[in-house]
């Protein structure tokens, strides 16, 4: 027997409607922002009377919504928690091992103006943590290196947050972007490409807006050659990886070519004037310890392999033969107490069709399986022991713990929010909006990562309201979903968590609204930029964008 979705089930009035299951996200919103609840606790709540609501209002068999949680949840769980776990995993190795003491100090020594390494660790090396580890690991690890070089500590969390827009979409390995597509059911490597479009200009922009944040135009001024190699090195990797090679790249590669690029330059480019904070010492110690070649390359190798190997990871050859040769996967084609029981109607589609529910386990072709290599490899490379490698996977799991839970909690939410026709409703309420939605489509994103701490979340929650609204105004869906993910980075620089992170790793615990407050207005200009980008793309250069095709 089968359900079908009703997206006027209230009183047959759509905006009633949509005001009803909004509650879920409004409650996210109070507990997040106002209640100050903690994510993971925070998640489990709205899941739950996201749960009650569309059984109550839409009628929902609680058979029916029960699997459609679990199928998110699996999906939080595998590929993307996976992804997660095996990225941290790997670069808490090379913690564990000293490597990182190594990498920090060669980065480090390079300069002693605190702009260039701010250009150097803030932006190019903090893009790098981004791509490769993300869950906080940037703004963290960057905030700590910048202190260690005697930055106050105000500025170094202010700047790490400013500076690590450009590779969220793509990090750690393309979580983002690859759980889009996952909730829109939209190829990842075409969203990639939309996604570099537009992120590729603010690859630009960022270093510099993250220099005006720190020492104001002037000063920044006399450092725009470096700005425009850090900027530009990062650009155009980026943008060619991300159109050819899908979203797991873009963002690690960029950040090496522009590590590579900004520490070329500065050797042998200075600025007229050596800049400094007020209370700097006049003959600063840059680097503490001086590291031969060969103790560089050791320590920066785990990371070139793990660079190959997600290169591998990505290519149509290799996901070929996974699929048709190897296939080492489990596939549920028919997702039990799902499949056969949902049907989509009007105006979602023409004619009333069954809601497929499938669930496909690929642990080989997993992003998160290269990551795992990655991280084996480097045991022999660090010369790791195995029972110190339990020990630090061990640590790992414990650290993820909540930021798991609240993944899962709201993958589930975006699949119950999706079979119950919670998105379709919202999407057909914004539609409403007509030519104006493509102005406010990057908002969502925003407030999504505002409410979660999270862009993968954020695309949880609002991609599939994202696509629905853009089909029925007979828009190009991957303007609106990638639009999404674009909104959401810029919500970073306010995001709770991201701002705790911040606060925890310079010492700053208690002062978060001081962070907020010197934050809060760089997110919204660059919020206002990407509507307006979006808006004109929607009108002005419809083609601009890739097209999904059919099943796509």
């Amino acid at each position: 027997m089968t359900w079908t979705q009703n997206y006027t089930a209230l009183g047959d009035n759509l905006f009633l409607t949509a005001l009803v299951v909004a509650i879920p996200i409004f409650f996210l919103f109070w507990a997040l922002a106002i209640k100050k609840m903690k994510g993971h606790i925070a998640g489990v709540l709205t899941l739950i009377i996201a749960f009650v609501d569309v059984v109550l209002l839409y009628d929902m068999p609680v058979s029916v919504a029960f699997s459609a949680t679990i199928l998110g949840i699996m999906n939080g769980l595998f590929p993307i928690g996976w992804i997660i776990i095996t990225a941290v995993f790997f670069y808490n190795l090379t913690v564990e091992a000293g490597a990182f003491d190594v990498i920090k100090g060669s980065i480090a020594s390079l300069s002693s103006d605190r702009r260039l390494q701010a250009l150097l660790i803030a932006f190019s090396f903090s893009a790098f943590m981004e791509g490769a580890a993300g869950q906080g690991a940037p703004v963290a690890v960057a905030a700590a290196i910048l202190i260690g070089l005697g930055f106050p500590a105000l500025p170094a969390a202010v700047i790490c947050l400013v500076a690590n827009v450009p590779p969220v979409p793509f990090g750690p390995v393309g979580t983002p972007t690859i759980t889009m597509g996952k909730v829109t059911s939209m190829s990842d490597a075409v969203l990639a490409h939309g996604l570099a479009i537009n992120m590729s200009l603010f690859c630009i922009i960022i270093p510099i807006a993250m220099l005006l944040v720190l020492c104001g135009w002037k000063a920044t001024k006399e450092v725009l050659p470096a700005a425009l190699v850090s900027g530009l090195s990062f650009a155009i990797p980026f943008y060619f990886l991300a159109k050819f090679n899908g979203p797991m790249l873009p963002s690690v590669v960029g950040s090496v070519v522009s590590i590579v690029a900004t520490a070329f330059f500065i050797r042998v480019w200075r600025p007229k004037t050596l800049w400094r904070f007020e209370n700097d010492p006049e003959v600063p110690k840059v680097a503490q310890h001086q590291y031969s070649g060969g103790q560089i390359f050791k320590a920066w190798s785990p990371y070139l392999v793990l660079m190959i190997l997600m290169g591998i990871w990505g290519t149509p050859q290799f996901k070929s033969f996974v699929a048709n040769d190897l296939q080492w996967f489990i596939n549920i084609k028919e997702w039990p107490g799902l499949h056969g029981f949902v049907m989509q109607a009007a105006p979602i589609v023409s004619e009333p069709t069954i809601y497929a529910a499938s669930y496909k386990w690929d642990i080989f072709g997993y992003a998160g399986t290269a990551m795992l290599i990655s991280a084996i490899i480097t045991l022999f490379i660090l010369r790791i022991s195995p029972s110190t490698a339990v020990k630090v996977f061990g640590k790992t799991m414990k650290q993820l713990a909540f930021s798991l839970i609240t993944v899962m909690s709201v993958l589930g939410l975006a699949w119950l929010a999706n079979y119950s026709g919670m998105s379709f409703t919202l999407g057909l309420a914004f539609a409403s909006t007509g030519m104006l939605f493509p102005f406010f489509s990057p908002v969502l994103g925003w407030l999504g990562v505002f409410l979660t701490g999270s862009v993968t979340s954020s695309g949880a929650l609002f991609g599939m309201l994202q696509k629905v609204t853009a089909t029925q105004l007979g828009m190009n869906p991957v303007l609106t979903v990638t639009a999404n993910l674009l909104g959401g980075s810029m919500g970073k620089l306010i995001s709770p968590q991201s701002i705790a992170i911040a606060c925890a790793a310079t010492g700053l615990i208690g002062k978060e609204n001081e962070i907020f407050r010197k934050t809060a207005k760089y997110s919204v200009y660059l919020l206002l930029i990407v509507m307006v980008i979006i808006f004109l793309e929607a009108y002005l250069t419809p083609g601009l964008m890739p097209v999904i095709t059919s099943g796509g």
